[in-house]
C-alpha cells in the first residue's frame, strides 16, 4: 500500500500479545482505503511479515535478506510514522518501513518517484539511530528520478491555480509524473550514462522554463546540477537493481509477499476525487503496474481504514465536522501530515466512500486503526448513505464534484463508550459499544474487521 506502494514482507518481527499469527496467501496487500494519514496500519504490517516465508533473492552479486518489503507508486508526498520495538518514532517516505525489521529487504518499484536528496536523508537519518541499510535497500533501475526543479514547478503551479488551487504537498510528484508520461523524464538507468545525463535534464529544465515564466535556469545551474548527480550516481550504484528479477524470483520459489501502499483509492487519480487527488494509481491495480507483479498472484487484499475520516488538502468532504468538534478530533487523532506537518481535515467515518473503495479494490479483511481515538465521544455517527437535494438516493461515490459538495448524508448515532481502550488486547474485552461500533460498520460494508488499531504502539493490535 504505500504510495510508494511497497512490497513488503515486511516490518518488525515482534510478538504481539492477543495476536494470533496471519496467514498470508502468495502477494498480500496491506492498504489504505480513503485517503492517507496516520493509519497507524504498522502494527498489521508488522505482525504480517512474521506469517511470510523467507526470501531468499540473489540479484547479481548481492545476497538479499530474508524478507522483502517494497513499494510500488507515488513518492514522497506520503508519510509514514512508524514505532521501532523500542518505542522509537520514525518518520518515513521513501524507504518501506520494513527497513525497521531485520532480514528484510526494502524494494522501491518502478511506479515510485525518486527524490534522490530525499532517499539519501531517510537513509542518514536511520543509519544515525542505529537502522543497517547496507544490502537491504534497491531502487528499480526503471524508476523515474524527482528533481528539486520538480518541487520549484510543484509551487508554481499551485501559486498558478489561485483559489482554486489542490492542495498538493509541493514534493514535486505530479510535475514528474508529468515527465515520465510525456516520456521525457530520466530514470535511475539514465545514472549509469553520465554523457547523456546533461542534455536529457537541459531538455527537463527547458521545458519548465517554457511552461512557467517565473521559472529561471541558465547554465551554471545546469553544471551545479549535473555534478551534484554524479555524487548521487555513485551513491546509488549499489542499491541499483532490476527489482522486476527480484520480485518475480520470490514469487517463483512461492514465497510470501506483503505488499503495503501509503497513498489511498480516493487519492487515485482515477477513482478518486479528481482533480483533488495524487498522480499515481495507489489502488489494488497499482501494485501490478509499480512492480511488474501478474494479478494472478495477488492474493490477500487488507483494507486499512481509520475508524473516522480525514482529509489533507482541498476537495469535497461530505462527513466532515467543523468547528471546535472537528478541532478536537484532530488533536485526539494527532491529525497533522508527516510530511507537511498541515492540519488535516477530520469527519465521521464515510461508510458510502468506504464501500466504493473495497468495490475498486476487492478488500478481503479490514484494519480498522485508531479505534481508541474515539473513547472520549459520548456518541459517534457513521455516514450510512447519500442523497441528492431533492432527495434522490446516490447509491455510490460519484465522479461529479458538484454532486458531491452538493450531497447530503444520512447518519446513524450510535453510543460512545467512554472508557480507555488503549491497553486492551483481546476483542472479548472491548465495551459492548466500541464492539458494536465495529460490528455496525462489517454489516454495512460486508467486509469482516479482522484487525483493530487500538494505539500508536506496535502491540496496541487486536485481531478478531
Amino acid at each position: 500500500m504505500m504510495n510508494p506502494m511497497a512490497i513488503r514482507v515486511d516490518p518488525n518481527p515482534v510478538c504481539f500479545t492477543g495476536l494470533t499469527q496471519i496467514q498470508l496467501r502468495r502477494v498480500t496487500l496491506c492498504h489504505p482505503c480513503r485517503v492517507p494519514g496516520t493509519f497507524r496500519k504498522a502494527a498489521v504490517v508488522c505482525s504480517s511479515v512474521k506469517s511470510a516465508d523467507s526470501v531468499a533473492v540473489s540479484e547479481s552479486t548481492r545476497d538479499v535478506p530474508s524478507r522483502i518489503d517494497g513499494l510500488s507508486q507515488g513518492g514522497a508526498n506520503a508519510g509514514h510514522t512508524i514505532y521501532n520495538a523500542e518505542g522509537k518514532k520514525f518518520a518515513l517516505h521513501l524507504v518501506p518501513s520494513g527497513i525497521l525489521t531485520e532480514d528484510t529487504l526494502c524494494v522501491i518499484g518502478n511506479g515510485v518517484v525518486v527524490h534522490l536528496p530525499g532517499l539519501f536523508k531517510e537513509i542518514d537519518g536511520l543509519e544515525s539511530s542505529g537502522v543497517s541499510c547496507k544490502d537491504r535497500i534497491v531502487v528499480s533501475d526503471r524508476a523515474h528520478l524527482l528533481f528539486d526543479f520538480h518541487q520549484e514547478v510543484d509551487g508554481l503551479r499551485e501559486t498558478e491555480l489561485s483559489k482554486s488551487f489542490i492542495g498538493t504537498t509541493k514534493r514535486g510528484i505530479g510535475p514528474c509524473y508529468s515527465s515520465k508520461v510525456t516520456r521525457n523524464g530520466i530514470r535511475v538507468c539514465d545514472l549509469r550514462h553520465m554523457d547523456t545525463f546533461p542534455e536529457k535534464l537541459e531538455d527537463l529544465l527547458s521545458d519548465a522554463a517554457a511552461r512557467f515564466k517565473d521559472f529561471n535556469y541558465g547554465p551554471e545551474m545546469l553544471k551545479e546540477e549535473v555534478e551534484k548527480y554524479k555524487r548521487y550516481a555513485e551513491r546509488l550504484e549499489p542499491f541499483i537493481a532490476d527489482t522486476v528479477h527480484v520480485m518475480h524470483e520470490a514469487i517463483s520459489q512461492k514465497k510470501k509477499i506483503l505488499v503495503e501502499g501509503g497513498q489511498a483509492t480516493m487519492l487515485d487519480v482515477d477513482f478518486g476525487t479528481y482533480p483533488f487527488v495524487t498522480s499515481s494509481s495507489p489502488s489494488a491495480g497499482g501494485i501490478c503496474t509499480g512492480l511488474g507483479i501478474p494479478p494472478r498472484v495477488v492474493g490477500d487484499l487488507i483494507g486499512v481504514v481509520k475508524a473516522y475520516t480525514t482529509r489533507v488538502g482541498s476537495g469535497p468532504f461530505p462527513t466532515e465536522i467543523l468547528g471546535q468538534s472537528g478541532d478536537l478530533l484532530r488533536f485526539a487523532g494527532q491529525e497533522f501530515g508527516t510530511t507537511t506537518g498541515r492540519p488535516r481535515r477530520c469527519g465521521w467515518l464515510d461508510v458510502v466512500a468506504l464501500k466504493y473503495c473495497c468495490q475498486i479494490n476487492g478488500f478481503t479483511s479490514l484494519n480498522l486503526t485508531k479505534l481508541d481515538v474515539l473513547s472520549d465521544l459520548p456518541e459517534i455517527q457513521l455516514g450510512v448513505a447519500y442523497k441528492d437535494v431533492d432527495g434522490t438516493p446516490i447509491k455510490s461515490s460519484p465522479a461529479d464534484l458538484c454532486v458531491l459538495e452538493r450531497l447530503k448524508v444520512d447518519y446513524e448515532v450510535l453510543p460512545g463508550w467512554k472508557t480507555d481502550i488503549s491497553s486492551i488486547r483481546n476483542y472479548a474485552d472491548l465495551p459492548l459499544a466500541a464492539r458494536r461500533y465495529v460490528e455496525r460498520i462489517e454489516e454495512l460494508v460486508g467486509i469482516p474487521v479482522h484487525y483493530i488499531g487500538v494505539g500508536p504502539g506496535r502491540d496496541a493490535l487486536i485481531y478478531k
